[in-house]
Protein backbone atom coordinates (compact mmCIF):
# COMPACT_ATOMS: atom_id res chain seq x y z
CA UNK A 1 0.00 0.00 0.00
CA UNK A 2 1.00 3.58 -0.63
CA UNK A 3 1.53 5.48 2.62
CA UNK A 4 -0.39 8.72 2.18
CA UNK A 5 0.75 11.68 4.22
CA UNK A 6 -2.77 13.12 4.09
CA UNK A 7 -3.80 10.20 6.35
CA UNK A 8 -0.52 9.62 8.17
CA UNK A 9 -0.27 10.52 11.85
CA UNK A 10 2.67 12.84 11.37
CA UNK A 11 3.42 16.23 12.84
CA UNK A 12 6.80 17.67 11.98
CA UNK A 13 8.34 20.42 14.08
CA UNK A 14 10.38 23.38 12.99
CA UNK A 15 12.24 23.55 16.31
CA UNK A 16 13.95 20.84 18.33
CA UNK A 17 12.96 20.09 21.95
CA UNK A 18 14.69 22.41 24.40
CA UNK A 19 16.37 19.52 26.21
CA UNK A 20 17.67 17.83 23.04
CA UNK A 21 21.45 17.84 22.69
CA UNK A 22 22.26 15.16 20.12
CA UNK A 23 21.39 15.28 16.43
CA UNK A 24 19.38 12.05 16.60
CA UNK A 25 17.29 13.31 19.52
CA UNK A 26 16.51 16.57 17.73
CA UNK A 27 15.77 15.08 14.32
CA UNK A 28 13.80 11.99 15.33
CA UNK A 29 11.44 14.24 17.30
CA UNK A 30 11.28 17.02 14.68
CA UNK A 31 10.63 14.54 11.86
CA UNK A 32 7.79 12.86 13.75
CA UNK A 33 9.46 9.49 14.31
CA UNK A 34 9.25 9.43 18.11
CA UNK A 35 7.69 11.36 20.98
CA UNK A 36 8.79 11.44 24.60
CA UNK A 37 6.37 9.69 26.95
CA UNK A 38 8.31 10.27 30.17
CA UNK A 39 11.96 10.44 31.24
CA UNK A 40 13.78 7.78 29.21
CA UNK A 41 10.54 6.38 27.74
CA UNK A 42 9.66 6.87 24.08
CA UNK A 43 6.65 6.29 21.84
CA UNK A 44 7.49 5.11 18.34
CA UNK A 45 5.17 6.83 15.86
CA UNK A 46 4.27 5.30 12.45
CA UNK A 47 7.38 6.39 10.54
CA UNK A 48 9.66 5.56 13.47
CA UNK A 49 8.06 2.14 13.90
CA UNK A 50 8.76 1.38 10.26
CA UNK A 51 12.45 2.17 10.67
CA UNK A 52 12.61 0.21 13.93
CA UNK A 53 10.96 -2.79 12.26
CA UNK A 54 13.36 -2.60 9.32
CA UNK A 55 16.35 -2.77 11.65
CA UNK A 56 14.78 -5.73 13.44
CA UNK A 57 14.08 -7.44 10.11
CA UNK A 58 17.72 -7.26 9.02
CA UNK A 59 18.87 -8.55 12.40
CA UNK A 60 16.34 -11.39 12.30
CA UNK A 61 17.27 -12.42 8.75
CA UNK A 62 20.98 -12.66 9.52
CA UNK A 63 20.41 -14.49 12.81
CA UNK A 64 18.22 -17.04 11.07
CA UNK A 65 20.85 -17.39 8.33
CA UNK A 66 23.32 -18.82 10.89
CA UNK A 67 20.73 -21.19 12.34
CA UNK A 68 19.42 -19.02 15.16
CA UNK A 69 15.96 -19.91 16.45
CA UNK A 70 13.75 -17.04 17.62
CA UNK A 71 11.88 -17.17 20.90
CA UNK A 72 10.17 -14.57 23.09
CA UNK A 73 10.70 -14.57 26.83
CA UNK A 74 8.85 -12.58 29.49
CA UNK A 75 10.24 -9.20 30.50
CA UNK A 76 8.90 -9.62 34.04
CA UNK A 77 11.14 -12.15 35.82
CA UNK A 78 11.53 -13.58 39.33
CA UNK A 79 14.30 -11.76 41.17
CA UNK A 80 15.64 -15.05 42.53
CA UNK A 81 17.03 -15.94 39.11
CA UNK A 82 19.21 -12.83 39.10
CA UNK A 83 20.09 -13.29 42.77
CA UNK A 84 21.38 -16.80 42.00
CA UNK A 85 24.04 -15.41 39.66
CA UNK A 86 24.81 -12.35 41.77
CA UNK A 87 23.60 -9.97 39.08
CA UNK A 88 20.78 -8.61 41.24
CA UNK A 89 23.54 -6.95 43.28
CA UNK A 90 25.91 -6.25 40.37
CA UNK A 91 23.29 -4.26 38.49
CA UNK A 92 22.48 -2.29 41.63
CA UNK A 93 20.11 0.61 41.03
CA UNK A 94 20.01 -0.03 37.28
CA UNK A 95 17.69 -2.98 37.88
CA UNK A 96 13.96 -2.25 37.96
CA UNK A 97 12.53 -4.11 40.96
CA UNK A 98 8.93 -4.65 41.98
CA UNK A 99 6.81 -6.77 44.30
CA UNK A 100 3.50 -8.39 43.37
CA UNK A 101 0.40 -8.46 45.55
CA UNK A 102 1.55 -11.68 47.18
CA UNK A 103 4.92 -10.22 48.19
CA UNK A 104 6.99 -12.04 45.55
CA UNK A 105 9.98 -10.09 44.20
CA UNK A 106 10.37 -9.49 40.47
CA UNK A 107 12.64 -7.55 38.12
CA UNK A 108 12.26 -6.16 34.62
CA UNK A 109 14.96 -7.91 32.62
CA UNK A 110 17.97 -5.93 31.34
CA UNK A 111 19.32 -9.14 29.71
CA UNK A 112 18.17 -12.76 29.90
CA UNK A 113 21.16 -15.07 30.46
CA UNK A 114 19.58 -16.72 33.48
CA UNK A 115 16.26 -17.46 31.78
CA UNK A 116 17.80 -18.78 28.58
CA UNK A 117 20.04 -21.08 30.62
CA UNK A 118 17.07 -22.53 32.43
CA UNK A 119 15.09 -22.99 29.21
CA UNK A 120 17.90 -25.00 27.66
CA UNK A 121 18.30 -27.01 30.87
CA UNK A 122 14.61 -27.92 30.56
CA UNK A 123 14.61 -28.65 26.82
CA UNK A 124 18.04 -30.11 26.00
CA UNK A 125 19.37 -33.31 27.55
CA UNK A 126 21.92 -34.71 25.08
CA UNK A 127 24.95 -33.55 23.12
CA UNK A 128 22.78 -34.32 20.06
CA UNK A 129 20.67 -31.25 20.95
CA UNK A 130 23.71 -28.99 20.59
CA UNK A 131 25.11 -26.71 19.24
CA UNK A 132 22.11 -24.44 19.65
CA UNK A 133 21.56 -20.71 19.17
CA UNK A 134 18.44 -19.00 20.51
CA UNK A 135 17.60 -15.32 20.13
CA UNK A 136 14.85 -12.83 20.82
CA UNK A 137 14.06 -9.22 19.93
CA UNK A 138 12.45 -7.82 23.01
CA UNK A 139 11.92 -4.79 25.21
CA UNK A 140 14.54 -4.40 27.95
CA UNK A 141 14.74 -2.13 30.96
CA UNK A 142 17.44 -0.21 32.81
CA UNK A 143 16.65 2.30 35.55
CA UNK A 144 19.02 4.95 34.24
CA UNK A 145 19.60 7.76 36.73
CA UNK A 146 19.91 10.34 33.95
CA UNK A 147 18.35 9.08 30.72
CA UNK A 148 19.49 11.33 27.90
CA UNK A 149 20.19 11.65 24.19
CA UNK A 150 16.70 10.53 23.21
CA UNK A 151 16.46 6.85 22.34
CA UNK A 152 20.24 6.47 22.55
CA UNK A 153 20.05 6.02 26.33
CA UNK A 154 16.57 5.26 27.57
CA UNK A 155 15.07 3.33 30.45
CA UNK A 156 13.11 1.12 28.04
CA UNK A 157 14.63 -0.06 24.77
CA UNK A 158 14.51 -2.80 22.15
CA UNK A 159 17.37 -5.24 22.01
CA UNK A 160 18.25 -8.45 20.24
CA UNK A 161 19.95 -10.86 22.60
CA UNK A 162 21.17 -14.23 21.40
CA UNK A 163 22.79 -17.12 23.27
CA UNK A 164 24.80 -20.04 21.97
CA UNK A 165 25.14 -23.38 23.74
CA UNK A 166 27.98 -25.81 23.05
CA UNK A 167 29.52 -28.84 24.72
CA UNK A 168 33.13 -27.65 24.58
CA UNK A 169 35.33 -24.58 24.20
CA UNK A 170 36.08 -25.34 20.56
CA UNK A 171 32.36 -25.31 19.83
CA UNK A 172 31.97 -22.01 21.69
CA UNK A 173 34.78 -20.48 19.65
CA UNK A 174 33.08 -21.62 16.44
CA UNK A 175 29.73 -20.17 17.53
CA UNK A 176 31.45 -16.92 18.47
CA UNK A 177 33.07 -16.65 15.03
CA UNK A 178 29.73 -17.39 13.38
CA UNK A 179 28.00 -14.59 15.28
CA UNK A 180 30.87 -12.20 14.68
CA UNK A 181 30.54 -12.63 10.93
CA UNK A 182 26.75 -12.31 11.16
CA UNK A 183 27.17 -9.03 13.04
CA UNK A 184 29.49 -7.70 10.36
CA UNK A 185 26.87 -8.52 7.71
CA UNK A 186 24.10 -6.93 9.80
CA UNK A 187 25.90 -3.65 10.30
CA UNK A 188 27.05 -3.52 6.69
CA UNK A 189 23.45 -4.03 5.51
CA UNK A 190 22.18 -1.38 7.89
CA UNK A 191 24.63 1.11 6.40
CA UNK A 192 26.85 1.70 9.42
CA UNK A 193 30.39 2.96 9.52
CA UNK A 194 31.58 0.74 12.38
CA UNK A 195 34.62 -0.68 14.16
CA UNK A 196 35.07 -4.03 15.88
CA UNK A 197 37.10 -3.48 19.05
CA UNK A 198 38.32 -5.51 22.00
CA UNK A 199 36.19 -4.93 25.10
CA UNK A 200 35.61 -5.93 28.70
CA UNK A 201 32.71 -8.11 29.78
CA UNK A 202 31.38 -6.11 32.73
CA UNK A 203 28.28 -7.43 34.48
CA UNK A 204 27.76 -10.00 31.71
CA UNK A 205 30.75 -12.04 32.84
CA UNK A 206 32.84 -14.30 30.64
CA UNK A 207 36.17 -13.96 28.91
CA UNK A 208 36.58 -13.00 25.24
CA UNK A 209 34.54 -9.92 24.39
CA UNK A 210 34.27 -7.53 21.43
CA UNK A 211 32.19 -4.42 20.83
CA UNK A 212 30.81 -3.10 17.56
CA UNK A 213 31.09 0.68 17.69
CA UNK A 214 29.66 3.36 15.42
CA UNK A 215 31.96 6.41 15.49
CA UNK A 216 29.89 9.50 16.29
CA UNK A 217 30.33 12.73 18.20
CA UNK A 218 27.35 11.79 20.40
CA UNK A 219 28.98 8.51 21.45
CA UNK A 220 29.42 7.73 25.13
CA UNK A 221 32.15 5.18 24.51
CA UNK A 222 35.76 6.09 23.77
CA UNK A 223 37.83 3.67 21.74
CA UNK A 224 41.47 3.61 20.76
CA UNK A 225 42.78 2.55 17.39
CA UNK A 226 46.23 2.39 15.94
CA UNK A 227 47.12 4.10 12.64
CA UNK A 228 50.04 1.73 12.10
CA UNK A 229 48.30 -1.64 12.61
CA UNK A 230 44.76 -2.99 12.90
CA UNK A 231 44.60 -2.78 16.70
CA UNK A 232 41.36 -1.31 18.13
CA UNK A 233 39.91 -1.53 21.63
CA UNK A 234 37.55 0.16 24.01
CA UNK A 235 39.75 2.32 26.25
CA UNK A 236 38.79 0.15 29.24
CA UNK A 237 40.32 -2.84 27.41
CA UNK A 238 43.59 -1.18 26.35
CA UNK A 239 46.48 -2.72 28.25
CA UNK A 240 49.87 -1.31 29.16
CA UNK A 241 52.95 -3.33 30.03
CA UNK A 242 55.80 -1.43 31.65
CA UNK A 243 59.29 -2.05 30.34
CA UNK A 244 61.47 -3.90 32.85
CA UNK A 245 62.88 -1.36 35.25
CA UNK A 246 66.67 -1.23 35.42
CA UNK A 247 66.99 1.72 37.77
CA UNK A 248 68.56 0.47 40.98
CA UNK A 249 67.24 1.86 44.24
CA UNK A 250 70.83 2.83 45.15
CA UNK A 251 70.88 5.41 42.38
CA UNK A 252 68.38 7.53 44.28
CA UNK A 253 69.12 9.58 47.36
CA UNK A 254 67.38 9.10 50.67
CA UNK A 255 63.79 10.16 51.22
CA UNK A 256 63.58 13.92 51.71
CA UNK A 257 60.61 15.39 53.54
CA UNK A 258 59.44 18.72 52.14
CA UNK A 259 57.40 21.54 53.63
CA UNK A 260 54.56 22.02 51.13
CA UNK A 261 51.65 23.84 52.75
CA UNK A 262 48.44 24.32 50.78
CA UNK A 263 49.36 21.80 48.07
CA UNK A 264 46.66 19.09 48.31
CA UNK A 265 46.46 18.66 44.51
CA UNK A 266 48.98 17.44 41.97
CA UNK A 267 48.74 20.75 40.12
CA UNK A 268 49.49 22.86 43.19
CA UNK A 269 52.33 20.55 44.26
CA UNK A 270 54.00 20.51 40.83
CA UNK A 271 53.76 24.30 40.58
CA UNK A 272 55.28 24.84 44.05
CA UNK A 273 58.19 22.46 43.50
CA UNK A 274 58.76 23.30 39.84
CA UNK A 275 58.57 19.66 38.76
CA UNK A 276 56.43 18.06 36.05
CA UNK A 277 53.26 16.35 37.22
CA UNK A 278 54.65 13.11 35.76
CA UNK A 279 57.34 13.12 38.50
CA UNK A 280 54.71 12.97 41.22
CA UNK A 281 52.78 9.98 42.51
CA UNK A 282 49.01 10.31 42.75
CA UNK A 283 47.38 8.08 45.36
CA UNK A 284 43.62 7.63 45.00
CA UNK A 285 41.75 6.13 47.94
CA UNK A 286 38.79 3.84 47.23
CA UNK A 287 36.84 1.24 49.12
CA UNK A 288 36.79 -2.33 47.84
CA UNK A 289 33.89 -4.18 49.44
CA UNK A 290 34.14 -1.58 52.20
CA UNK A 291 37.91 -1.92 52.76
CA UNK A 292 39.98 1.22 52.15
CA UNK A 293 42.50 0.65 49.38
CA UNK A 294 45.03 3.00 47.76
CA UNK A 295 45.64 3.10 44.00
CA UNK A 296 48.88 4.70 42.75
CA UNK A 297 49.34 6.23 39.30
CA UNK A 298 51.72 8.84 37.86
CA UNK A 299 50.59 12.34 38.79
CA UNK A 300 49.86 13.35 35.21
CA UNK A 301 47.43 10.45 34.73
CA UNK A 302 43.93 9.65 35.97
CA UNK A 303 42.56 6.42 37.42
CA UNK A 304 39.99 4.81 35.11
CA UNK A 305 37.40 3.67 37.65
CA UNK A 306 35.78 1.42 35.06
CA UNK A 307 39.05 -0.44 34.51
CA UNK A 308 39.60 -0.67 38.27
CA UNK A 309 36.12 -2.08 38.84
CA UNK A 310 36.62 -4.61 36.04
CA UNK A 311 39.91 -5.82 37.55
CA UNK A 312 38.39 -6.17 41.03
CA UNK A 313 34.96 -7.57 40.05
CA UNK A 314 32.79 -8.85 41.59
CA UNK A 315 33.95 -6.69 44.51
CA UNK A 316 32.17 -3.33 44.85
CA UNK A 317 34.47 -0.34 44.23
CA UNK A 318 33.66 3.19 45.40
CA UNK A 319 35.52 6.41 46.14
CA UNK A 320 36.20 7.08 49.82
CA UNK A 321 33.91 9.51 51.63
CA UNK A 322 34.46 12.07 54.36
CA UNK A 323 33.15 9.49 56.81
CA UNK A 324 35.86 7.04 55.71
CA UNK A 325 38.54 9.64 56.43
CA UNK A 326 36.99 10.46 59.79
CA UNK A 327 37.52 6.89 60.92
CA UNK A 328 41.17 6.83 59.78
CA UNK A 329 43.20 9.76 61.20
CA UNK A 330 46.35 8.21 59.71
CA UNK A 331 45.03 8.99 56.23
CA UNK A 332 45.70 12.67 55.55
CA UNK A 333 43.55 13.97 52.73
CA UNK A 334 45.66 15.51 49.96
CA UNK A 335 48.95 14.28 51.48
CA UNK A 336 48.72 10.47 51.24
CA UNK A 337 51.89 8.57 50.34
CA UNK A 338 52.47 4.82 49.94
CA UNK A 339 55.40 4.66 52.40
CA UNK A 340 54.24 3.28 55.73
CA UNK A 341 50.62 3.36 54.59
CA UNK A 342 48.50 0.93 56.51
CA UNK A 343 46.19 -0.09 53.68
CA UNK A 344 46.39 -2.35 50.67
CA UNK A 345 48.32 -0.65 47.84
CA UNK A 346 47.54 -1.21 44.17
CA UNK A 347 49.49 0.51 41.41
CA UNK A 348 49.71 1.05 37.69
CA UNK A 349 52.62 -0.80 35.99
CA UNK A 350 54.33 2.53 35.43
CA UNK A 351 55.05 2.58 39.17
CA UNK A 352 57.78 0.04 38.57
CA UNK A 353 60.40 -1.14 41.09
CA UNK A 354 63.31 1.28 41.19
CA UNK A 355 61.31 4.34 40.12
CA UNK A 356 61.44 7.40 42.40
CA UNK A 357 58.57 9.76 43.09
CA UNK A 358 57.44 12.91 44.85
CA UNK A 359 54.41 11.94 46.90
CA UNK A 360 52.55 12.68 50.10
CA UNK A 361 54.38 12.31 53.43
CA UNK A 362 51.20 11.28 55.31
CA UNK A 363 51.39 14.53 57.28
CA UNK A 364 49.37 17.72 56.77
CA UNK A 365 51.19 20.16 54.50
CA UNK A 366 54.14 17.78 53.91
CA UNK A 367 55.36 15.82 50.89
CA UNK A 368 58.35 13.54 50.36
CA UNK A 369 60.85 13.33 47.48
CA UNK A 370 62.97 10.36 46.37
CA UNK A 371 60.34 7.85 47.48
CA UNK A 372 61.45 4.72 45.66
CA UNK A 373 59.21 1.80 44.72
CA UNK A 374 60.67 -1.41 46.13
CA UNK A 375 62.83 0.42 48.64
CA UNK A 376 60.44 2.69 50.51
CA UNK A 377 57.16 1.01 49.66
CA UNK A 378 55.90 -2.13 47.97
CA UNK A 379 53.00 -2.71 45.62
CA UNK A 380 50.55 -5.43 46.65
CA UNK A 381 49.18 -5.83 43.13
CA UNK A 382 49.84 -4.21 39.77
CA UNK A 383 46.76 -3.30 37.73
CA UNK A 384 46.50 -1.44 34.44
CA UNK A 385 44.08 1.24 35.63
CA UNK A 386 45.25 4.46 33.97
CA UNK A 387 42.89 6.32 31.64
CA UNK A 388 44.19 5.95 28.09
CA UNK A 389 45.36 9.10 26.30
CA UNK A 390 45.94 9.88 22.66
CA UNK A 391 49.55 9.06 21.84
CA UNK A 392 49.87 6.21 24.36
CA UNK A 393 51.75 3.27 22.85
CA UNK A 394 49.79 0.67 20.93
CA UNK A 395 49.96 -2.63 22.86
CA UNK A 396 50.57 -4.44 19.58
CA UNK A 397 53.12 -2.35 17.69
CA UNK A 398 54.06 0.60 19.94
CA UNK A 399 52.81 3.38 17.64
CA UNK A 400 50.81 6.23 19.16
CA UNK A 401 47.11 5.49 19.60
CA UNK A 402 44.25 7.67 18.40
CA UNK A 403 41.08 8.19 20.46
CA UNK A 404 37.56 8.55 19.03
CA UNK A 405 34.01 8.74 20.39
CA UNK A 406 31.52 6.07 19.36
CA UNK A 407 28.11 4.56 20.06
CA UNK A 408 28.04 0.91 21.09
CA UNK A 409 25.65 -0.87 18.70
CA UNK A 410 26.60 -4.49 19.42
CA UNK A 411 28.53 -6.59 21.91
CA UNK A 412 29.51 -10.25 21.81
CA UNK A 413 30.88 -12.37 24.68
CA UNK A 414 32.25 -15.80 25.27
CA UNK A 415 30.47 -16.34 28.58
CA UNK A 416 31.92 -19.77 29.20
CA UNK A 417 30.32 -21.68 32.07
CA UNK A 418 29.44 -18.82 34.43
CA UNK A 419 25.71 -19.35 34.09
CA UNK A 420 25.68 -23.06 33.34
CA UNK A 421 27.66 -23.65 36.55
CA UNK A 422 25.09 -21.72 38.61
CA UNK A 423 22.13 -23.59 37.14
CA UNK A 424 24.00 -26.89 36.59
CA UNK A 425 23.27 -26.97 32.88
CA UNK A 426 24.56 -30.39 31.79
CA UNK A 427 23.83 -32.68 28.87
CA UNK A 428 24.84 -36.27 28.35
CA UNK A 429 28.02 -36.49 26.31
CA UNK A 430 28.99 -39.02 23.68
CA UNK A 431 30.30 -41.30 26.42
CA UNK A 432 27.06 -41.11 28.39
CA UNK A 433 28.59 -38.91 31.09
CA UNK A 434 27.35 -35.42 32.00
CA UNK A 435 29.01 -32.53 30.15
CA UNK A 436 28.77 -28.97 31.42
CA UNK A 437 27.49 -26.68 28.63
CA UNK A 438 29.43 -23.55 27.67
CA UNK A 439 27.70 -20.40 26.46
CA UNK A 440 28.10 -17.30 24.34
CA UNK A 441 26.05 -14.11 24.46
CA UNK A 442 25.46 -11.72 21.56
CA UNK A 443 23.56 -8.41 21.86
CA UNK A 444 22.45 -5.70 19.43
CA UNK A 445 20.66 -2.53 20.49
CA UNK A 446 17.85 -2.41 17.94
CA UNK A 447 16.28 0.90 18.99
CA UNK A 448 19.73 2.33 19.68
CA UNK A 449 20.76 1.40 16.13
CA UNK A 450 18.03 3.70 14.78
CA UNK A 451 19.46 6.64 16.72
CA UNK A 452 23.05 5.70 15.86
CA UNK A 453 22.22 5.61 12.15
CA UNK A 454 20.59 9.02 12.49
CA UNK A 455 23.75 10.33 14.14
CA UNK A 456 26.00 9.01 11.39
CA UNK A 457 23.91 9.83 8.32
CA UNK A 458 21.97 13.04 9.06
CA UNK A 459 22.93 16.37 7.51
CA UNK A 460 21.96 19.98 8.14
CA UNK A 461 18.59 19.51 6.43
CA UNK A 462 17.46 16.46 8.36
CA UNK A 463 17.58 12.68 8.45
CA UNK A 464 19.10 10.73 5.58
CA UNK A 465 18.36 7.03 5.97
CA UNK A 466 20.24 4.18 4.30
CA UNK A 467 17.90 2.37 1.88
CA UNK A 468 17.66 -0.83 3.98
CA UNK A 469 16.11 0.90 6.98
CA UNK A 470 14.27 3.89 5.47
CA UNK A 471 10.51 4.09 6.07
CA UNK A 472 10.00 4.10 2.29
CA UNK A 473 12.02 3.59 -0.86
CA UNK A 474 10.66 6.65 -2.64
CA UNK A 475 9.05 9.83 -1.34
CA UNK A 476 6.66 11.10 -4.02
CA UNK A 477 5.75 14.78 -3.74
CA UNK A 478 2.84 16.45 -5.45
CA UNK A 479 3.79 20.11 -5.70
CA UNK A 480 0.17 21.20 -5.45
CA UNK A 481 -1.72 21.76 -8.71
CA UNK A 482 -4.23 19.28 -10.13
CA UNK A 483 -1.98 17.98 -12.93
CA UNK A 484 0.90 17.64 -10.47
CA UNK A 485 -1.26 15.70 -8.02
CA UNK A 486 -2.52 13.40 -10.79
CA UNK A 487 1.03 12.69 -11.99
CA UNK A 488 2.21 12.01 -8.41
CA UNK A 489 -0.68 9.59 -7.90
CA UNK A 490 0.22 7.79 -11.13
CA UNK A 491 3.89 7.54 -10.12
CA UNK A 492 3.07 6.29 -6.65
CA UNK A 493 0.72 3.61 -7.96
CA UNK A 494 3.28 2.39 -10.52
CA UNK A 495 6.09 2.27 -7.95
CA UNK A 496 3.89 0.39 -5.51
CA UNK A 497 2.88 -2.09 -8.21
CA UNK A 498 6.59 -2.70 -8.87
CA UNK A 499 7.09 -3.66 -5.22
CA UNK A 500 8.60 -0.45 -3.88
CA UNK A 501 7.56 1.15 -0.60
CA UNK A 502 6.10 4.56 -1.33
CA UNK A 503 5.48 7.61 0.84
CA UNK A 504 3.16 9.99 -1.03
CA UNK A 505 2.86 13.61 0.06
CA UNK A 506 -0.68 14.29 -1.11
CA UNK A 507 -1.47 16.81 1.61
CA UNK A 508 -3.72 19.55 0.21
CA UNK A 509 -3.31 23.23 0.96
CA UNK A 510 0.38 22.98 1.77
CA UNK A 511 2.95 24.97 -0.15
CA UNK A 512 5.62 23.12 -2.15
CA UNK A 513 8.24 24.68 0.13
CA UNK A 514 6.73 23.09 3.23
CA UNK A 515 6.53 19.71 1.49
CA UNK A 516 10.13 19.91 0.30
CA UNK A 517 11.34 20.89 3.78
CA UNK A 518 9.47 17.98 5.33
CA UNK A 519 10.88 15.61 2.72
CA UNK A 520 14.44 16.67 3.57
CA UNK A 521 13.67 16.28 7.28
CA UNK A 522 12.06 12.83 6.94
CA UNK A 523 15.02 11.49 4.97
CA UNK A 524 13.70 8.91 2.48
CA UNK A 525 16.63 8.09 0.12
CA UNK A 526 14.95 9.11 -3.16
CA UNK A 527 12.52 11.95 -3.85
CA UNK A 528 10.25 11.96 -6.91
CA UNK A 529 8.73 15.40 -7.46
CA UNK A 530 5.79 16.11 -9.70
CA UNK A 531 6.42 19.82 -10.22
CA UNK A 532 6.61 22.50 -12.85
CA UNK A 533 6.82 20.11 -15.83
CA UNK A 534 3.99 17.82 -14.73
CA UNK A 535 1.93 18.84 -17.76
CA UNK A 536 4.64 17.22 -19.94
CA UNK A 537 4.69 14.11 -17.68
CA UNK A 538 8.24 15.01 -16.62
CA UNK A 539 9.27 14.48 -13.00
CA UNK A 540 12.31 15.40 -11.00
CA UNK A 541 14.36 12.76 -9.16
CA UNK A 542 16.51 13.86 -6.26
CA UNK A 543 19.00 11.78 -4.32
CA UNK A 544 18.52 12.77 -0.69
CA UNK A 545 22.10 12.02 0.31
CA UNK A 546 24.02 13.63 -2.54
CA UNK A 547 21.48 16.26 -3.57
CA UNK A 548 21.85 15.19 -7.21
CA UNK A 549 18.82 16.16 -9.33
CA UNK A 550 17.67 15.09 -12.76
CA UNK A 551 14.52 15.58 -14.79
CA UNK A 552 13.11 12.59 -16.65
CA UNK A 553 9.89 11.58 -18.36
CA UNK A 554 7.86 9.56 -15.88
CA UNK A 555 8.31 6.22 -17.73
CA UNK A 556 12.09 6.65 -17.67
CA UNK A 557 12.05 7.63 -14.02
CA UNK A 558 9.95 4.58 -13.15
CA UNK A 559 12.26 2.31 -15.12
CA UNK A 560 15.28 3.74 -13.33
CA UNK A 561 13.76 3.31 -9.89
CA UNK A 562 12.37 -0.19 -10.44
CA UNK A 563 15.42 -1.69 -12.17
CA UNK A 564 17.55 -3.68 -9.70
CA UNK A 565 21.00 -2.14 -9.19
Amino acid sequence: MVLRMSRLMLKTLRDAPADAETASHKLLVRAGYVRRSSAGMWTWLPLGKRVLDNVARVVREEMEAIGGQEVLLPALLPREQYAATGRADEYGDLLFRLTDRKGADYVLGPTHEEVFTQIVKDQCTSYKDLPLTLFQIQTKYRDEARPRSGVLRGREFQMKDAYSFDTDDEGLAASYRLHRQAYIRIFERLGFDFRVVSAVSGAMGGSASEEFLAPAAAGEDTFADCPACDYAANTEAVTFTAAPGDAAAAEHGPVEELDTPDTPTIESLAARLGVPASATLKNLLVTVDGEITAVGVPGDREVDLGKLAEHLAPAAVALVTAEDFAGRPDLVRGYVGPQGLGVRYLADPRIAPGTAWVTGANKPGRHAANVVCGRDFTVDRYLDVVTVRAGDPCPRCGAGLRLDRAIEIGHIFQLGRKYSDVFQLDVLGRDGKPVRVTMGCYGIGVSRAVAALAEQTADDAGLCWPAEVAPADVHVIAAGKAEQTALAEEAAAALHAAGLRVLLDDRPSLSPGVKFTDAELIGVPTLLIAGRRARDAVVELKDRRTGTRRELPLPEALALLTTPH
